[in-house]
């Protein structure tokens, strides 16, 4: 049972488990909510039957103890309920982030930022909300009706069944919308999320928008999702109301029904005053939790949508293997890799070729040949469909991803930075580098040029992602990290693309002290970059066109010496007037 429940609302056991206390703690509240009914009872019992006398310290006890008993089980329910979700509400969050982190990377690529973001915050908030307010006081009202029904049976069966044919009936109706609720719900989120990338993307292209005087023409756009977010909303609003009220209409025929049935009962002398009006005040009270419980069924049937959001996550499988590496050095084998995205495209197809330790092979090529998926694969970012990868005669495809990412320094094209000093964002590449260290890798990535410039010196807070330095800086601080963390394998993914000539000779000087004994593959588009390699690899439309060293692809006159001429050539373009 607990599974289930930990699958329904995306919950840790003890998340679980405690939402079961929450829904017995709502049951108790709404059973001592009934018990002055019951006092009352008792009193107007003994005033009809003039037998009060001597029964004031009674009462005036049974007071105190509903009262005490109110209060007590009232503690227990917002104990049961809101701390206890507000706990689990840190505990799925910091899961959902826990998950994503494991998850290969074909994963991010059916979702976005956006999307990812709405997930952690926005359907945690909705199910932190659910699981609080409306989960237990929807099954609580259940239990504690179920045993107030069989108490009322026992007085009298007819009377009971003019009191509770209702609520089956309201149920019935709350729960036949589910599926209307679903499509509500995807319809809604749909909107909602287009609306937030249109916002996330405003935000990332406000320069570009500017510099084409293209903004007034993106808001109107925008707005028009801003009002198609309004107006599903309110229709939303409206469609779950249309069922509610309704079953709320019918619950409150259960005080007609019970007046007119112990109305009749009454005059064929089958029941007393007494015991009508026991069943008018039990119906009254009994009503209050049950008409709370519909709104909170409508809002549980709605929170599927999220749920399901938040297990797409937390069940999609992850990478996983052995935490022991049976490598014997680190060359790399590519052997018969085929390898295609989500879309089902074919990227790779009977991709075959070893980078050697000790030797930079360089990966060229047109664009869209596949480059940057083989240095994926390669660090088993994603895993191939065919083939085999190994890393010294070890296949990475067993091998725990975290365990394998130590033998890799990695430098990305595009470089992620942290709202951090210099220093830390450099240290990044080995957490406990002493600054000696740091201060030393970055020297080899020639980032002290910049860095002594800084108001703060290496100390310097570069903004949110290194807004306050240049590309070409922030490309030397990302190589900085690769220096700093000396794996036995390095991948560059056109790690020089940002800088200027002096500095890429000057990167490339302090490459070829690096990688003695060590794998290199790069990746790059200046031919001038890759001259100097080893090993040339050829990749066009996802397979190996030609390889073997510069000189001898040169020679070839092939795809490579096309290129170098092509680059040659572009050398020695000026502009020119027409």
């Amino acid at each position: 049972m607990i599974e289930k429940i930990q699958h329904a609302t995306a919950s840790s056991p003890e998340g679980a488990k405690g939402l079961v206390k929450g829904v017995f703690a709502c049951a108790f509240q709404n059973m001592a909510f009934m018990l002055p009914t019951c006092l009352l009872y008792f009193l107007v019992k003994d005033l009809l039957n003039g037998t009060t006398s001597g029964k004031a310290v009674f009462y005036l006890l049974g007071c105190i103890v509903c009262f005490g008993l109110i209060l007590l089980t009232t503690w227990f329910q917002y104990n049961g309920t809101y701390f206890t979700t507000y706990k689990e509400s840190g505990i799925r969050r910091l899961a959902l982030a826990e998950r994503l982190r494991k998850l290969p990377l074909s994963f991010f690529g059916k979702r976005d930022l956006a999307d990812l973001t709405s997930t952690i915050m926005s359907d945690c908030e909705v199910l932190e909300k659910t699981c609080s307010h409306f989960i237990p006081g929807l099954f609580g009202s259940l239990i504690s009706t179920v045993i107030i029904a069989l108490s009322l049976f026992a007085f009298d069966w007819r009377m009971a069944l003019a009191a509770l044919w209702v609520i089956p009936v309201s149920i019935a109706i709350v729960l036949g919308s589910y599926r209307v609720q679903d499509r509500i719900q995807v319809r809604t989120m749909a909107v909602k999320m287009d609306c937030a990338d249109g916002i996330q993307e405003y935000i990332e292209t406000l320069r570009d928008l500017k510099a084409s005087n293209a903004e007034q023409g993106y808001l109107s756009g925008l707005s028009k999702k801003i009002r198609a977010v309004e107006k599903q909303s309110v229709a939303a609003e409206l469609e779950t109301a249309l069922f509610v009220s309704s079953a709320s209409m019918v619950l409150k025929l259960g005080i007609s029904s019970v007046v007119l049935t112990g109305s009749v009962l009454l005059v064929n002398g089958s029941i007393d005053v007494l015991t009508l009006f026991l069943f008018l005040m039990a119906a009254s009270r009994m009503y209050d939790p049950m008409q709370g419980a519909l709104q909170n069924l409508a809002a549980v049937i709605a929170m599927r949508t999220n749920v399901g959001r938040m297990n797409e996550i937390l069940e999609y499988p992850v990478q996983t293997g052995s935490e022991t590496m049976t490598n014997q050095g680190c060359d790399i084998v590519f052997d018969h890799v085929g390898f295609a995205y989500n879309s089902g495209e074919t990227v790779l197809k009977d991709v075959s070729f070893t980078a050697k330790q000790g030797e930079v092979t360089a990966l060229v090529g047109p664009s869209g040949g596949g480059k940057t998926t083989v240095s994926r694969l390669a660090a088993r970012f994603w895993d191939n469909q065919k083939g085999c990868i190994t890393v010294g005669g070890m296949d990475i495809s067993k091998i725990d991803p975290e365990k394998l990412m130590s033998l890799y320094s990695i430098v990305f094209q595009d470089v992620t930075l942290f709202d951090n000093t210099i220093l830390e964002n450099i240290r990044l590449g080995r957490k406990g580098a002493t600054d000696e260290e740091v201060l030393a890798a970055a020297k080899l990535a020639n980032c002290e040029e910049f860095a002594e410039k800084l108001p703060d010196k290496w100390n310097t807070n570069i903004g949110e992602n290194g807004c306050a330095l240049s590309g070409g800086e922030r490309q030397r601080i990302s190589i900085a990290r690769a220096f700093l963390k000396d794996a036995p394998i390095i991948l560059l993914d056109e790690a020089t693309a940002s800088l200027d000539v002096e500095n890429e000779t000057a990167i490339q000087e302090a490459l070829s002290r690096l990688i003695m004994d060590k794998t290199v593959l790069i990746i790059a588009h200046r031919m001038r970059t890759v001259s100097s390699a080893d090993k040339i690899v050829v990749l066009k439309d996802g397979a190996v066109a030609e390889q073997g060293a510069p000189a001898q692809l040169l020679h070839k006159g092939g795809i490579f010496a096309h290129m170098v001429q092509l680059q040659t050539k572009s050398q020695g373009w000026s502009l020119v007037k027409a």
